[in-house]
């Protein structure tokens, strides 16, 4: 099953980035599904951003909170979106998916006055 019906009713995929060397890098994620592509929210200045930025090809899977992937591994390009309306609609759709935890993750970002984008990955 190699496609979006496995991300279906999934709380986490793990998202795999990949470092100038080629080394992946494995990272547990929220993310919400938006049409037929995924969008995560995440700190602007985190590593996978980077990686990301330099190199849009990673691989992700359904998983639990600590990673342990429960479905396919799939290869798939991803592209950072910083514009405000990008964000603001991720935000939402993690809004309407995660309710109170996004809005309480959500707060403490805004106190420590984090900076925050959009990875897309397109499936």
């Amino acid at each position: 099953m190699n496609t979006i019906e496995q991300f279906k009713d999934q709380q986490y995929i793990n998202l795999e980035s990949f470092r100038k060397n080629g080394t992946g890098v494995k990272t547990p994620v929220w993310f919400a599904q938006d049409g037929n592509t995924l969008r995560v929210w995440t700190q602007a200045d985190a590593g996978k951003t980077k990686r990301i930025r330099r190199d849009g090809k990673v691989r992700i899977v359904p998983s639990t909170a600590s990673g342990e992937p429960t479905g396919e591994w799939m290869d798939v390009r991803a592209v950072v979106l910083d514009a405000p309306a990008e964000i603001d609609r991720t935000k939402n759709l993690f809004r309407k998916k995660y309710g109170t935890m996004f809005n309480i993750i959500s707060f403490f970002g805004k106190v420590r006055r984090s900076s925050y984008i959009t990875i897309k990955i397109e499936l």
